[in-house]
């Protein structure tokens, strides 16, 4: 009967060969080192394992001297299987040697103390570092050098394993280690999936477009069930003490080779042709060298790079030039059936795992479909309408405005036809009530995906009606601008977190035309355009992006009062919804009418006609406010003749 004793546990590869070593005939105990903080994690691993009762939890830390844990306790182990690291290349020096050296010393201790048989130690083909050429299984130590606190401490974590003599061992040592080769499972961004989202966007080219690409070098992957059905397999095989396997590619892997491979499946364009690079990469690193002596230049390189989504770190370990020998590796596996996969035959697993799972862009990808979309103003309207049109397809709905009963009237509306939807009656002019509200919808739906700021108040009343009522600027800005802002604000940072967000601002039209009476309105909308096309620039990089929806004239109740506009044409709320819902889908930063665009052209090319027509339309127009009744005003034809006197006049001067 075997035991065994197994580090990192819970990660990447350790997870699936405790799973391994459970299920095998002759295991007695499955011991794993296990920190009190990821306690709940192993549980939940392990309610997926096999033979559960054999696994036994130990709980300790890589980082503590005997890893915190008596030795006497696991006196005659059969097998110590060292897996825990650090594998970061964006990890600092300190965390690195932490881990990877001082644990690997402490697990050391432990197999001694505890008298363990065999001491299984995975490396990494990192401890190549910078040679160059041919590097066997028997080779280590040919005075390379590293360029990484990873690649350096995974080197000298291997000599201590070979410099002590008290357990005898094997070491192992993965290339970059990619999803499952079947079901394309991965657990993090690393390696070449960093550039997935370019690939990703490149297949909105057409796929035939054949391209050139310099010859960046090579690489080297393996995928991660390779490595542990040929772990497995080789640790129960009989071989002297120090015997070391490159679980690799035996041919290093052109870059421009991995590309294509998931291109083919993303469908995008192929790399057809290849150009020599050896003076322009001498080009590009004095380039990049010089940038990064300008003043902020190393930060705005990284910057630059972090929009694609790649680390800089990642830049100087995406090519190799060691060629990894595995003869060793592949005679030892010869007639056991496990055999490494070419990448072009589980690229599409991979890419389609990550397009599901790990795609930093997955969430804003067109379709409503289990979407939580927030809607104020839901009560009526547009706001009634679009939350109406986004529930039939297929979106969760967040209702939310002040009248509670007609909230619940659209929310049993929405599920009686198959939809989903909550009410929330709130106050946006009430920042109390807002902070709530935003703690509520995140409580109970986990987050927002889109936001559509609808509610709003529209105030026509001329300037000259308005001296004495400043109160109508100070409720407009409350309930246009300032609910709206507070509401986004208290959204943005789980948005910002979850990488994806959208935000929807119904404006209007009204700031194409700048339509008298209106100032107070206006002003308001114009505000919360300006805030969302101000922190879109901001939020792009974080996936929060920003649409204003200028709306025309649509017959609501909040332009029932105004009477002069009855007999003008007006769209339906339906129409308008369809606006928000076309918004909400292509993100446009600003989605405005045809007769919007003709409005500001005709205010560029003739200024002074269009202000003229303006103020003509409004000196015919009556006024609504009640309190213009008892005011004297100077005759429609007198005001005109008197306007259009001075601005010839004008210009005639």
């Amino acid at each position: 009967m075997t035991t065994y004793f197994v580090t990192g546990a819970t990660g990447f590869l350790g997870k699936r060969l405790v799973a391994r070593l459970l299920a095998r005939r002759d295991t007695t105990a499955v011991h794993v080192l296990v920190r009190n903080t990821s306690r709940e994690r192993l549980d939940a691993l392990a309610r997926e394992w096999p033979e559960r009762d054999r696994l036994v939890p130990a709980v300790g830390d890589l980082t503590e001297p005997l890893l915190g844990l008596d030795p006497a306790t696991f006196a005659g182990l059969d097998h110590v299987v060292h897996l825990g690291a650090v594998y970061d290349l964006t990890a600092d020096e300190e965390t690195n040697r932490a881990a990877n050296v001082e644990g690997t010393g402490n697990v050391l201790a432990f197999a001694a103390a505890a008298g363990a048989r065999l001491l299984h130690h995975v490396s990494s083909i990192a401890v190549a570092g910078t040679h160059a050429g041919r590097f066997t299984e028997s080779d280590f130590d040919l005075g390379q050098s590293f360029e990484s606190p990873y690649h350096a401490t995974k080197f000298e974590a291997e000599k201590r394993v070979r410099d002590q003599r008290e357990v005898p061992y094997r070491v192992y040592r993965p290339s970059a280690v990619v999803g499952d080769s079947r079901s394309g499972e991965m657990d993090k961004i690393d390696g070449p999936y960093y550039f997935l989202p370019a690939i990703s966007r490149l297949a909105a080219l057409p796929g035939r477009l054949p391209l050139a690409a310099p010859d960046l070098g090579a690489t080297n992957l393996v995928p991660v069930d390779y490595v542990v059905t040929a772990m497995d397999y080789l640790m129960h095989r009989e071989a002297p003490s120090g015997s070391t396997y490159h679980l690799a590619s035996p041919r290093p892997q052109k870059l421009h080779e991995v590309y294509n491979a998931f291109a083919r499946v993303a469908g995008g364009p192929r790399v057809r042709t290849t150009v020599p690079t050896k003076l322009l990469r001498a080009t590009a690193s004095r380039l990049a060298a010089g940038v990064d002596r300008l003043p902020a230049g190393r930060a705005t390189r990284a910057a630059v790079l972090n929009e694609l989504g790649v680390p800089l770190e990642v830049l100087p370990h995406l090519s190799m030039a060691v060629e990894f020998d595995t003869a060793r590796t592949t005679s030892e596996l010869y007639g056991s059936g496990v055999e490494l996969p070419e990448l072009r035959d589980y690229a599409e697993p991979l890419y389609r795992y990550w397009r599901e799972h790990l795609d930093p862009d997955r969430a804003r990808r067109s379709g409503l479909a289990g979407r939580v979309v927030l809607v104020t103003g839901a009560s009526s309207g547009i706001g009634r309408a679009t939350a109406l049109k986004v529930a039939r397809r297929g979106a969760k709905v967040v209702l939310v405005a002040r009248r509670a009963e007609e909230l619940e009237e659209l929310r049993a509306e929405i599920t009686a036809g198959g939809g989903e939807a909550a009410a929330y009656p709130c106050d946006l002019t009430d920042g109390d009530s807002v902070d709530a509200l935003v703690k509520a919808v995140l409580a109970d739906h986990g987050a927002v995906d889109v936001l559509v700021n609808n509610a709003g108040r529209s105030i026509r009343r001329s300037v000259q009606l308005a001296t004495e009522r400043f109160h109508d600027y100070e409720r407009t800005m409350a309930i246009n601008y300032f609910g709206p802002v507070r509401l986004i604000l208290g959204l943005l940072p789980s948005m910002t977190e979850r990488r994806s967000g959208h935000v929807v601002n119904v404006t209007t039209m009204g700031l194409q035309t700048d339509t008298p009476r209106f100032s107070a309105y206006l002003a308001s909308k114009a505000a919360l355009e300006e805030f969302g096309l101000t922190a879109g620039r901001e939020t792009l990089s974080d996936g929060v992006t920003f649409s204003s929806v200028r709306m025309p004239l649509v017959r609501t109740a909040m332009i029932a009062p105004t009477g002069s506009y009855r007999g003008l044409p007006a769209s339906s709320p339906e129409r308008a919804a369809a606006l928000v819902v076309k918004a909400i889908e292509q993100r446009p930063q600003i989605l405005t009418l045809p007769e919007g665009r003709a409005a500001e052209l005709a205010a560029l090319a003739v200024p002074d006609l269009t202000r003229f027509v303006a103020h003509l339309a409004y000196r015919v127009m009556p006024e609504s406010a009640p309190e213009a009744r008892n005011r004297p005003r100077q005759p429609a034809p007198a005001a005109v003749a008197a306007t259009l006197t001075r601005l010839l006049w004008r210009r005639r001067g």
